[in-house]
This record gives C-alpha cells, structure tokens and sequence, in this order.
C-alpha cells in the first residue's frame, strides 16, 4: 500500500496543469503564436504551454505504465518484488525529480521524458509488484488481498492531489507558481515511502501456506488451479483473451464516465443543482456556472470513493462468490444501472443519479483489484506478475475507446441539436451494450487445458532461483502469533493515516453536493 499510494498520484496529476498553463503569463496565459509547430512547442520558453499539451503526459502514465508492466513482468518473477519495488521507486521518484527540471526551465519535452516515460515505468513495475507477493501470501483469500493493494492506488489521488494543492500554495511567489519545487518535494517523500514498502518485500517459502487452511479439493471443472501456466504459454491460452476482453471492457465503459463525470453532471441537472432546476445548462450565467462547477468536482471526488471502496469490497466479495460470477455481477449490475441512468437524470434526482454512478465507479474498480486474483485461478501464481502486467494492456487500450465513446458521441449528439440534458442518453445504452459483450466474454471462460501446465520439477527450480533474502517465515500472521505486532501496527498507521486525511479532505469537499 506504501508504494501504491505513492504511484497512483498519477489520476491526480491534473491537479498541476492550470498552473502550468499560466507559468509564463502569470494571471492569464501568454498564447504561443498560431504559426508555432508542436515540435517548437515541446522546447519554448517564450509562451505557456497547453492545458491539451500537458494532458499528453495522462495518456503516456497509461500508455508505459501498461507496456512497461508487460515487458518487465517476467524479470519481476525471477528477480524477486524486492527489486522490482526498488527500482520502481527510483523511476517514480526520479521522473518528478527531472520533470522539475523540466518546470524550472519550461522544457516540456522533459517532463515527458522524465514524469511521463520514466515515471511511467516507475508506474508498471510499482503496479503490479504487490500484485505478485500478496497472491502468494494468501492463497486463501486472493481477492482480498489484491484488492488491498489496488485500492492504495485508486487512493493515491486522494491523497496526493490536495497535498500538492498545499505545497504549491506554500511555494507559490509572485515569479513562482510553486510547481518544480512541489514536484521535488512529493519525489522526496515518495521515495521515502517507495524504499520502506520496496525492502519490506517478503516472499512465502516454496509450498507454504497458512496454518490450518486445507486447498479445496480440485476437479476437471473448478476454475482454481492448484498448477502453473508458464508466462510464455500464458497468452497462447483463450483464456488470457477472453480475460483480457472481459478487463477491456468494463474499464471502457468506467473511464468513459470517469473522464465525463463533471460535465455530465453539469448538463443534465444545470440549475437544478442550485436550486433553480428551471434552468437549462446554456442559461446559466458565469456565477452559476462556477457554483455548478463546484458541485460537479464534488461529485468527482464521491465517485472517487466509491471506486477506492470497490477495489477492496468486490475482490474481498469474489472470495466468496468466486471471480466469474464477480464479474458475472459487475456486468449484469451494470447493464441495468447504465440503462436506468438517464431515467434518473430526465426525473431530476440527484440521489439516484449519484448512487447509480456511485455503484458503477466501486465495479471499475473493482474490476481492476479482481482481475490479478481471476489471473491466478486460472493460471497459478508462479507467474502471476508477470501476466497481469500483460493483461494491463487492456487498460492501455480501454483508455483509449472508452473516452472516444463517450467523448465522440457527446459532440454528436450536441450537433445534432439534442438537449444537453439528454445527450448522455445514447451514450449510456451503448455502454450498456459493451458491457453485454463483457458479459459474453465472461461466459466462455473455463478452466485452462492441462497441457499448458508447467511440470512440477520447473516449478521448483524457478522457485529456487529467487533469493533466500527475500523469502519470508512460514505459518500464519495473526494477534499472538508474531504477525500482527508493534511494528505492523506503527506500518499500518504509516499508510492509515494519510489514507484517513485523504478521505476526510474528500468528503468535506463532497459535502456541498447535497446542502
């Protein structure tokens, strides 16, 4: 959780961009001249950049994170989590240490280079490293243990985002927006944070698991294996397709509304939001129009909660339910709460508009903390890592389909004279028939054929070549048996805390949604 609260400062980075955009002109943006070419962009100094300029560096953390994740997965597997934390610390770390660079002589080109690309490797080896070493430590209770850990890094924003806000308030001159020197500052923390989660790495001895848990006997047609896929067969396997289908979509139709939410909100319920539901969107005046703004970010940051909540809610619930009926219900659920959306919106309430996306938000994210542990079902855990961070690439590419939906249909819809209040109506019954084909999808996965198991014998000696250094005790942690000691306590409260301001700074800022 150290190291995910850390890297998923990359959903916050927007939080930078406005005061990046005004660098130069200070008040108002000083504007590079029409006839300036984007290469010329990336190394000015002479004007500010754009708010669409900076943006691209969203696209390359997704973008490296993904690739990154899938290159290195299987050096993760054999060099041990350890390493793979340390290095991700570094790149994390080292990627805001030279995008200050690139603040403090506005060179875009360097940030990204450094927080984009660099940081971005920072991002996959981070991601998916604690994925790995939770697997192995509860094979009883796989989902929540990577729900655990992917729901530090929906938190990370939660976090982050706000303590940015205040460092670059601290800094801010009237020749500085505080921007590098916010940049050198949370890379300093980070990689405090990074180094003690990288070297509190442990893995289970070969075979272990906890005191008293039997595996469940296995048959022809469970959907948990007791063997391992190796990383190289993984992928000639359909199920590794059909996954990777299923993961595609229900992130496209999630981040199709993540990247929306504030304008949606906006439009559908404009004036009704302060109080004068008479009023259409276009008839604000600027002061509404700032008020609803408001309000909209707070529904942002409430969706926010509900997606940190599903991580761990839904992987923790598909330990009972088993991952495929998980997934089962985030699709099912969810066809009917995207069809009933613009139901809610069109009969004015609010309540039931944000509790419907609110559900939706916990099952993207619960998709996310429920995929590593689907993963290990149908392939082992020996090379677990390394084929969730070839899974990411559905992320990569879910990024890219699910706001050009949404985006695109938008903007028709507008053209063709359709109310804004309504305009998300088509938008929603297509996203509901995505998410039917995920449902499809989900329905043809079935255990994986035998014959793409690895032998016992290259089990055991792809285990023995991971270092003793980083294997931890046997038997299980617990109160009164060594585990859950003065020390966890101390770690647990290193990581609670932030997460308690974090959510408290949230739902202060949400509070205004419902006055």
């Amino acid at each position: 959780m150290a190291i995910h609260l850390c890297i998923g400062m990359a959903y916050g980075f927007s939080v930078f961009w406005l005061p990046l955009s005004r660098q130069i002109g200070g008040a108002a943006a000083k504007a590079c001249p029409p006839e300036m070419t984007w290469v010329g962009a990336l190394f000015t100094t002479s004007c500010d950049w754009k708010v669409s300029e900076l943006g691209w560096m969203y696209t390359l953390f997704f973008v490296i994170l993904g690739s990154a994740a899938a290159i290195w997965g299987g050096w993760l597997e054999r060099a041990g989590p350890r390493k793979a934390g340390f290095v991700a610390a570094l790149c994390w770390c080292g990627g805001l240490f030279i995008g200050a660079i690139g603040v403090y002589t506005h060179q875009l080109w360097l940030m990204w280079l450094g927080s984009g690309v660099i940081g971005g490797v920072g991002l996959g080896l981070g991601y998916i490293s604690p994925v790995s070493t939770l697997i192995k430590w509860f094979p009883d209770r796989r989902g929540m243990a990577t729900g655990m850990a992917i729901m530090g890094f929906g938190g990370g924003a939660m976090i982050g985002a706000p303590l940015a806000n205040i460092l670059m308030g601290i800094f801010r001159t009237d020749a500085s927006n505080g921007v590098w020197q916010t940049f050198v500052v949370m890379g300093v923390i980070y990689l405090v944070f990074m180094m003690g989660g990288a070297f509190g790495y442990r893995i289970p001895p070969a075979g272990w698991r906890p005191d008293g848990w039997t595996p469940p006997p296995e048959n022809a047609k469970s959907m948990i294996t007791k063997h391992h896929v190796h990383l190289k067969n993984a992928h000639k396997t359909p199920q590794f397709w059909l996954v990777w289908a299923v993961l595609t979509l229900n992130v496209s139709a999630g981040i199709g509304v993540i990247g929306m939410a504030s304008p949606m909100l906006q439009e559908i319920f404009a004036g009704g939001l302060i109080g004068h539901p008479d009023i259409s969107f276009t008839q604000l005046d600027p002061d509404q129009r700032r008020m609803v703004a408001a309000i909209a970010a707070g529904f942002t940051g409430l969706l926010s909660l509900f997606n940190i909540g599903g991580r761990f809610f839904w992987a923790s619930l598909s330990d009972k339910l088993g991952r495929k009926m998980t997934y089962y219900t985030f699709f099912a659920l969810g066809i009917a709460l995207y069809a009933a959306a613009p139901w809610a919106g069109h009969i004015g309430s609010k309540a039931m508009f944000v509790l419907f996306f609110g559900i939706i938000l916990s099952m993207y994210g619960g998709g996310f903390s429920t995929v590593p542990a689907y993963l290990a079902d149908l392939f082992g855990t020996q090379f677990v890592g390394a084929i969730h961070g070839r899974l990411l690439t559905a992320w990569s590419t879910a990024g890219i389909i699910g706001p050009v939906v949404v985006n695109y249909i938008r903007e028709a819809q507008i053209a063709a004279g359709v109310p804004r209040a309504q305009v998300y109506d088509f938008t929603m019954y297509i996203l509901a028939g995505m998410l039917l084909v995920g449902f499809i999808c989900n329905l043809l996965v079935k255990p994986v054929d035998p014959k793409w198991y690895m032998s016992e014998q290259e089990v055991a000696d792809m285990q023995a070549k991971v270092a003793v250094t980083a294997t931890g005790p046997t038997g299980s942690f617990g109160i009164g048996r060594g585990g859950f000691d003065g020390r966890a306590a101390l770690a647990w409260a290193i990581v609670g805390i932030p997460i308690l301001w974090g959510v408290w700074t949230t739902l202060s800022n949400t509070f205004v949604l419902f006055r």
